[in-house]
Order: C-alpha cells, then structure tokens, then sequence
C-alpha cells in the first residue's frame, strides 16, 4: 500500500494555498454613493456666506428650525453680497436646499473621518464650520469590527504535499476496475493536534462571524438610508406645513389690513359729512345776519329820512306863521 501512495504522489507538489479573511479597508469609505450635485452653481464666498448666515440664525433659535421668514432673511443677506446679477440672485427655497446638500456632505466627510479612527481628516474647507453647528446632533454608526486575517498554514513537520485519491479494493484479489472501486481521500501523514477539526471549525465560525458582520454592516447602512430618507420626508412635510401655516397667517393678516382700512374710511367719511354738515349751519347763520343787518340799516335809513322830512315840515310852518303874524 505505502508502494501504491509513492509511485501515485507527485515529486515537486505546490503548497497548499491559504485562507485569508479581510474586512473592507478601513479608509475607504462605506457608502460609495456619489454626492448630489444641485442644478444651480454656488461659489465658495457664497456658500461661505450663505453658512455664517445660516449659523447665526440657527444659534439664535436654540438650534431650532428656520422659519420662511428667517428663510428669507438668509437668502436677503447672501444676496446683499453676491445676488448683483440675476444669475447669482438666491431665494429662500433655494438657500434650503443648498444647506440641505452641505448637510448631507459633512454627514458623508463624518462618517469617513470617524471610521478612519484618527487617521484621516477632511480636506473640506466648510467642514469644521459645520461640524462647530451640527456635529453635535449626527450621531456616526461605528465601523464594524475588522476581523484579524487568519491564515491556515501546516506546521513544519508537516508535508507539503496535497492528499491524493487513490481506488480501494475491498476484496484481495479482484481485478480493479472503475464500477468497483470506490475513491478515498487519502493524506499522507495525519495531521499534529493543533491541526485537527477543531481548528478548521474555528476558521469556518470566522468567516461565518465575518459574513455576518458584513451583512449586519449592509443591513444598517440600508437602515440608514431608510433613516435618512424618512428624515427628508418629513423635512418635505414639515416645509410644506409651514407654508400652509405661513399661508394662512398672511391671508389672516391680509383680511385685518382690510377690515382695519375699512373702519378708517367709515371714520374719514363720516367725520366729512359732519364738517359739511356744519359748514352749511355756518352758511345759513352769516346768511341770516347779513340778511338782519340789511335790514336793521334799510329801517335805519326810512327813519333818518322821516325825520328830515318831518324838520322840514316843521321849519316850514313856522315860517308860514310868522309871516302871517307880521302881515296882520
């Protein structure tokens, strides 16, 4: 038999090749998304405007939401600097959405930073403005656990050469041939006891511990995007809500400036109407005095002209008798 295994085993054999088992480089990033890229061009004077702005709203609230107003009030400080062209004009819309972008980019730089474990820092320049705002509220999911390789080497009493299948007869005699004979593994040597089935059973519960690891690592990073769209959802929802609150506020606002205009020219017109009202009460009185005075200086007038008359009569009469008188 031992005749049999040395003219079947090969002179030079190769070495038997080994079982490595790696994780992910822990520089490259997890997640191989490309970055969104908006439609509308922001230089970085912009955008660094744009954040300092944004920044000292955000402070002012208690790292609160902004509201359309405060919106509004980013965008107006980002165009006093650099709206001087149509082109680079912003509104508030479009100021969200550029800090919904930077948002999700420093998330991508946190999470390569952080699962660099020190090694590696982010090269962008807005990145510890946002991480001084925000790096507060983004929690980063650890890296998974980096399996240390395992490599299956045979000790060095051991031989090199692989196991050989050889055909066993389980009758002395009988003619071989292939419908009989029945093919065994057989190695050449038995193995020490650091290399029984024990050790191969750990290796195996590795790479399933591996396998795992890296289907957990997948499953959260689904989880995450879940997470992260779930979140932009109700971003959308909550922007909306406030446009229809904002909405109804200024209609609300708009109805009181009417109502209110109302009143004021109720109060114009009938304040008009009184003053007419006594104009023509004044008219009418200097009407009727001028009317009584006319009249006072008519009878004035009859009465002097009567009493004229009256002396005339008077002195002429006793004229008359005293010519009478001298006559006789």
């Amino acid at each position: 038999m031992g005749d049999l295994t040395d003219t079947l085993m090969p002179s030079t054999t190769p070495p038997i090749p080994t079982l490595a088992l790696t994780a992910p480089n822990a520089a490259t990033p997890q997640s191989s998304r490309p970055l969104p890229v908006r439609e509308d061009c922001w230089s970085e004077d912009a955008t660094s405007t744009l954040i300092d702005a944004w920044g000292r709203r955000y402070m002012e609230l208690n790292r609160g939401n902004l509201r359309q107003k405060d919106w509004q009030d980013v965008a107006d400080a980002v165009n006093a600097l650099h709206g001087h062209t149509k082109k680079t004009h912003r509104t508030d819309v479009q100021c969200k959405n550029r800090i919904d972008t930077i948002k999700k980019k420093y998330k991508i730089e946190k999470a390569r930073v952080s699962s660099s474990n020190g090694t590696l820092t982010s090269s962008w320049i807005f990145f510890d403005r946002l991480d001084s705002l925000i790096g507060s509220n983004v929690t980063v999911k650890k890296p998974a656990s980096t399996p240390v390789p395992i490599q299956i080497q045979h000790p060095p009493s051991l031989s090199q050469s692989p196991p050989v299948g050889v055909p066993l007869y389980y009758k002395k005699g009988m003619t071989p041939s292939p419908s009989n004979a029945v093919v065994a593994t057989l190695p050449q040597k038995r193995p020490s006891p650091s290399m029984d089935e024990g050790f191969f059973r750990r290796n195996y519960s590795a790479m399933a511990a591996a396998a795992a690891a890296a289907e957990a690592d997948d499953v959260e990073e689904e989880e995450d995007e879940e997470e992260e769209e779930d979140e932009e959802e109700g971003d959308v929802e909550e922007r909306e809500s406030e446009e229809v609150v904002v909405e109804r506020e200024g209609m609300r606002r708009l109805a009181r400036a009417i109502e209110r205009f109302g009143e004021v020219y109720e109060r114009v017109e009938r304040e008009k109407l009184r003053q007419m009202v006594e104009l023509e009460k004044q008219r009418m009185q200097f009407a009727k005095d001028l009317e009584v005075q006319r009249m006072n200086m008519f009878m004035d007038t009859q009465v002097q002209l009567e009493r004229i008359k009256h002396a005339k009569r008077s002195r002429s009469n006793e004229t008359h008798m005293r010519l009478i008188t001298n006559y006789l």
